[in-house]
């Protein structure tokens, strides 16, 4: 997992090979202007999602508490202030149900094991090793998530 701001983005160009071009999709967005929905960049190789909704409880969010199989995901906070929930999958014991190949989602019952706060502008980077439960706030949330094909 990776945390920081966008002014550092350049930093992690050479971590992923779309991860440049990822970063130069949210530089040139406007995300403070652009609407709900999800937007191709790069065929299924790279594409966004963006979402303006009321944060939930850690309760609510850790019931979803997530990873992905082949997707790297991008999560940027556009605006307010988001927590989010995270572990190692490698530590987490109480798998939900099966991997849903369609999603790529698998769902862990597993407590996080720490919680961190994202303000505008900043991102978070989570590999198929990061669990994570996002969107947990007060009030409205506008965020991007860019997934990336591993």
């Amino acid at each position: 997992m990776i945390i920081d701001t966008l002014d550092n983005a350049s930093k992690y160009y050479s971590v992923h090979p779309l991860f440049a071009k990822a970063f130069e999709y949210i530089s040139l967005a406007q995300v403070d202007t652009i609407e709900d929905g999800k937007y191709e960049i790069d065929g299924d190789r790279l594409r966004a999602i963006v979402t303006n909704k009321k944060g939930m409880t850690a309760a609510e969010s850790t019931a979803k508490f997530e990873c992905h199989d082949k997707h790297i995901d991008i999560q940027l906070c556009i605006k307010g202030a988001e927590k989010l929930g995270w572990k190692p999958r490698s530590t987490c014991r109480e798998q939900k149900g099966e991997y849903n190949p369609e999603k790529d989602v698998v769902f862990y019952n597993d407590p996080p094991d720490t919680f961190f706060d994202l303000r505008d502008g900043q991102f978070a980077i989570f590999y198929p090793e990061d669990v994570h439960a996002p969107m947990i706030g007060e009030g409205s949330i506008k965020k991007m998530v860019i997934k990336v094909k591993l």
